[in-house]
C-alpha cells in the first residue's frame, strides 16, 4: 500500500537513496543541490543505511571517487548542480565512455555568469552529448519515481551507461509536495541487488577501466556507446511498464496532454509544464484546439516518436529553458525540428527561451505564447527565436 507523505524534491529523490541503499556515495555540496547528500549523511549516522559517504573536496573529486566506486563493483551515487557539474565536465565523459552505471542526481541550476543560484537548464543541456541518460522531472513525485527507475536503466545488460535524474533547482528541489512513497521492500525488490559482471576487484577476471584508445580502436568503442544509448530506449520502457504495475503511475519518454485533437501545441521540459497543463486547460474550456508534450526523456532523444506525436498539429511551439548560443535556438527545439525534418513533417514552428535564471514562468506567460501560435504570429525580429517575458 502507497504511504502518503509530504516530501521537498530533494527529500523525495534522498529517500529514494535511503530505500536502494547504494554502497558508495562521493558528494560535495553546491545549492541547490545540497541537501542530498546532507539527507543521505543523515540516514547514515543514523544507522538507516549502511552506504559509504565520501566527503571530497571538490565536485571533479566527487565524480572521480564515484567512477572509482563503480568501477570496483560498488554500486555508485553523487549529486550536484551548476558550476558543480561544470567542475566535473571531464569525468563526466569518462563515466560513459567507461560503461560505468552511475546515478548522478542534478538539480538545474543557472550557471554563471552572473553568478546566479536558481533554476534552468544549461547545467543539464551543456552535458546533453557527453553520453549520459537523462531523465527530467516535472515534479516532486516524478523525481522520486525517475530515482527508483534510474538503477535498474543503467545497470540493464544493454545499456550499462551513467543515468542523471534531472529537477529543477529550488521549485521542485525545495518545494513541498504531496507524494505518494513505495514501500521500501518493493522498491528494494524491483532495483534488487547490484551484480556486476566484471570490475576491479574481481581477481579471477583482471580488467582495465580508462585505458588509452589508439585510433586503431577509438571509433569501435564510441560505435558501442552510441548503440548503448540506442538500445536504453527499448530498456526504459520495459522499466517504465515494470514501475507501472508497481506504483500505478505510467511514465515514458514523454506525456502527450490533451493531444488527441490538437491544432496547436507546445513541447516542454522540467517544472515549467504544471503552468503549461494549466494554460491547455483554460484555453480547452474557450474551446481552443490546444495540446502539450512534455519531454521526460531527453537523452536518447525520442526523435521518431516525437515527431510521430505532433505530426498532425498545425503549429508548435518550443520552449527552452537554457540557450545554445547557436544564434538559432535552445538545444530542445533544435532537436524536435531536427526530428521533424527527418520525418518529412513540416507544421509551423516557433522557439523560445523562458525562464533563465529562475525568472517566474506564469500560466498567463504561457497563455500568451498559445495565443500567439492561435494567431500565427511565428515571426522573430532580432534573432530568429524568442526570449519569453525579458526586458529588451
Amino acid at each position: 500500500m502507497a504511504i502518503r507523505e509530504r516530501l521537498s524534491g530533494n527529500e523525495a529523490v534522498s529517500f529514494a537513496i535511503k530505500q536502494i541503499n547504494p554502497d558508495v556515495v562521493p558528494a560535495f555540496p553546491i545549492t541547490p543541490s545540497t541537501e542530498i547528500p546532507q539527507f543521505i549523511a543523515s540516514y547514515i549516522a543514523n544507522g538507516e543505511i549502511d552506504t559509504v559517504f565520501v566527503p571530497v573536496e571538490s565536485e571533479h573529486s566527487a565524480m572521480s571517487a564515484t567512477i572509482a566506486a563503480s568501477a570496483a563493483g560498488a554500486r555508485a551515487l553523487t549529486a550536484t548542480s551548476s558550476a558543480g557539474m561544470a567542475l566535473m565536465w571531464e569525468e563526466l565523459y569518462l563515466a560513459a565512455s567507461n560503461r560505468l552505471p552511475i546515478v548522478l542526481t542534478l538539480v538545474n541550476r543557472a550557471l554563471s555568469g552572473p553568478i546566479n543560484i536558481n533554476a534552468d537548464h544549461s547545467d543539464g543541456m551543456g552535458a546533453r552529448d557527453a553520453g549520459w541518460i537523462q531523465l527530467y522531472a516535472e515534479d516532486n513525485q516524478e523525481a522520486y519515481d525517475n530515482m527508483v527507475q534510474a538503477y535498474r536503466i543503467s545497470e540493464h545488460k544493454d545499456v550499462k551507461l551513467p543515468v542523471m535524474v534531472c529537477q529543477d533547482g529550488f521549485i521542485t528541489s525545495h518545494a513541498v509536495q504531496n507524494i505518494d512513497l513505495i514501500e521500501t521492500e518493493k522498491v528494494k525488490a524491483f532495483v534488487g541487488e547490484y551484480e556486476p559482471e566484471e570490475y576491479l576487484l574481481n581477481a579471477a577476471n583482471p580488467m582495465a577501466v580508462g585505458p588509452y584508445a589508439t585510433s586503431g580502436y577509438y571509433m569501435e568503442a564510441k560505435r558501442a556507446q552510441a548503440q548503448a544509448m540506442f538500445d536504453s530506449k527499448k530498456v526504459i520502457l520495459e522499466i517504465a511498464e515494470e514501475f507501472e504495475k508497481l506504483s500505478g503511475r505510467k511514465y515514458g519518454f514523454f506525456e502527450e496532454y490533451r493531444m488527441e485533437d490538437a491544432e496547436y501545441a507546445m513541447v516542454i521540459m522540467g517544472s515549467a509544464a504544471g503552468a503549461a497543463k494549466d494554460a491547455v486547460d483554460k484555453l480547452r474550456e474557450e474551446g481552443k484546439k490546444v495540446g502539450l508534450i512534455k519531454v521526460r526523456m531527453f537523452r536518447p532523444f525520442p526523435a521518431q516518436e516525437l515527431a510521430a506525436a505532433l505530426s498532425k498539429v498545425k503549429a508548435v511551439a518550443l520552449m527552452d529553458r537554457a540557450d545554445s548560443f547557436n544564434g538559432f535556438s535552445g538545444p530542445l527545439a533544435s532537436d524536435v525540428r531536427a526530428a521533424l525534418f527527418a520525418n518529412k513533417l513540416t507544421p509551423d514552428t516557433v522557439a523560445y527561451v523562458y525562464g533563465l535564471g529562475g525568472r517566474d514562468v506564469r500560466v498567463e506567460d504561457l497563455e500568451g505564447v498559445y495565443d500567439a501560435l492561435l494567431r500565427g504570429d511565428l515571426a522573430c525580429e532580432e534573432i530568429p527565436y524568442r526570449y519569453l517575458g525579458v526586458r529588451e
